[in-house]
């Protein structure tokens, strides 16, 4: 009977020990998608019901948070270094020479932007690359800086 136009209780409603049940399963397989959780209780004869309405049950039993709990970093900016040799950027250029082109290998400190070891090189392979940096290291004994490529050509 609806009076004053009251929710009248339908027979596809789900009950209170269904609700239970997806939470329970939901609570078992925790790193299960919505979807996969419906087909898995469908298969193991736990309940049988709709992706959407298994979303609805386990939304509002406030089981649907997001999985990264801290709020992204992208966008907020480069953090800068708060001291020198704490970061070193690698920069690569080409240098067109007589038809001849090579390779200007540079090393800058990310905290004052000095030029911490330069080579002309040419090739820019890898090794050319390492040796750029071995050589910059062996100028400034006893530093570990993070090294930071935009991973060029």
């Amino acid at each position: 009977m609806n009076a004053h136009n009251g929710k009248v209780p339908r027979e596809w409603w789900l009950e209170d020990w269904e609700k239970q049940a997806i939470v329970d399963f939901h609570d078992k397989n925790p790193l299960e998608g919505y979807r996969r959780l419906t087909f898995m209780m469908l298969d193991d004869d736990v309940v049988a019901v709709a992706p959407s309405t298994v979303y609805r049950v386990l939304k509002a039993a406030g089981r649907l948070d997001r999985k990264s709990s801290k709020p992204s970093q992208k966008g907020n900016g480069f953090k800068h270094p708060l001291k020198a040799h704490a970061h070193w950027h690698v920069d690569i250029s080409y240098i067109n020479a007589g038809g001849t082109f090579f390779y200007l290998i540079t090393i800058l400190d990310g905290y004052s932007r000095y030029i911490v070891h330069h080579e002309l090189r040419e090739s820019m392979t890898e090794l050319d690359v390492e040796i750029v940096c071995q050589a910059a290291f062996e100028k400034h004994p006893g530093v570990k800086p993070r090294i930071i490529s935009d991973n060029g050509p």
